[in-house]
């Protein structure tokens, strides 16, 4: 950079002892023209831009010029001073503290979540959470960070519970049966399988198979689910059934002396029941539409199998990829050999670590 100083330097005083040799007509006929060149540069070109040799040169140059001529040139006062400011600028590199500091992006994601997550906080309510969580932060700030993500207050965001919330509160306490049926590979039969489902968990548990589902044999299979949960009958409030004609007021009065209430969906409303339409899908998907049921002691069996395998070793989306009641032994990572053990003759596979 210095050598180009030195040359623009040099240049300029060669073409001043130049000048000093031509008349005084000449340097005003060259003055003119340069002046109409600098009208036609800075229309065309309003913001020249100059190198910091230019504005060297310039600035010294300018200075000799009379009072009068130095607005008319393309480096006027006010571009000196501002080239100027540019400089301290430069020179004072210390960080400006003004005004308070900004908000941590984790901060305002974690008010984010409080305030999605519980729609009735409001704001004094979410600044106790954070400061239990161990961050002071003030009302009209998270009032702030609430209207840039443009999430309404409490009163606009809190609204009656949905379907689904409902549901995922209730699920814990929940159960729901269903019939499905197989048709039977050799006699053509058709069997009904009656099971129930833990909505929480989503544990299954087969009740029965039977080529007649009257209304005594459903009510008994009610009484057969009491007996298999035991104590934990008590947990259980609500159970979802359809409208189907096996399910008798004796049914009903057999769970209601559980203290379990019984809920009808709607008439032809199975997604009111999905949870054990689901199950019904799984099966089918897995089992059913890949083998052929020979009889009932053959259902029976595949259903016992399938179940310890649903129950123990198959993951679910709605419980974070876990089964309902793991029996997976503990995974030894020392063991490198991965044993496979074939379900259902080979239709399913389990894998476990063996030494």
């Amino acid at each position: 950079m210095s050598l180009r100083l030195l040359y623009l330097l040099a240049t300029r005083l060669l073409s001043w002892f130049v000048l000093l040799g031509r008349s005084s007509a000449s340097k005003d006929v060259e003055l003119l023209v340069l002046r109409h060149e600098v009208a036609v540069l800075r229309r065309s070109t309003p913001r020249p831009r100059l190198t910091w040799a230019d504005r060297a040169i310039l600035t010294a140059l300018v200075r000799l010029l009379p009072r009068k001529l130095r607005a008319q040139r393309l480096v006027t006062p006010g571009t000196l001073l501002r080239w100027h400011r540019r400089l301290v600028a430069r020179k004072w590199t210390y960080l400006h503290k003004v005004g308070r500091p900004p908000l941590d992006e984790a901060i305002a994601t974690l008010i984010e979540r409080l305030a999605t997550e519980n729609p009735s906080w409001g704001y004094k309510r979410i600044q106790g959470e954070l400061m239990g969580l161990g961050h002071r932060i003030g009302a009209s700030t998270i009032r702030r960070v609430l209207k840039h993500l443009n999430i309404p207050p409490a009163p606009k965001r809190q609204t009656d519970t949905t379907w689904r919330q409902f549901l995922h509160t209730q699920a814990s306490t929940m159960l729901a049966v269903d019939f499905f049926h197989i048709d039977c590979a050799l006699t053509l039969r058709r069997l009904y399988v009656f099971f129930a489902i833990e909505v929480g968990t989503r544990y299954i548990h087969i009740l029965g198979t039977t080529s007649h589902p009257d209304g005594p044999w459903t009510t008994q299979q009610a009484r057969n689910l009491l007996m298999e949960l035991g104590d934990r009958a008590s947990e259980f409030t609500v159970l979802v059934r359809d409208r189907a004609g096996q399910f008798t007021d004796a049914f009903d009065a057999v769970l209601a002396s559980a203290g379990i209430t019984v809920v009808k969906i709607p008439p032809r409303s199975p997604r009111a029941n999905a949870y054990a339409e689901r199950f019904v899908l799984t099966f089918r998907s897995e089992v059913t539409d890949r083998m052929l049921i020979l009889g009932r002691r053959h259902l029976r069996t595949a259903l016992n199998e399938y179940a310890r395998h649903y129950n123990g070793r198959r993951p679910h989306r709605g419980r974070q990829l876990k089964p309902p009641r793991p029996d997976l032994p503990i995974a030894d990572l020392s063991q490198e050999r991965i044993k496979r053990r074939p379900v259902l003759g080979g239709l399913i596979n389990e894998y476990e670590r063996a030494g």
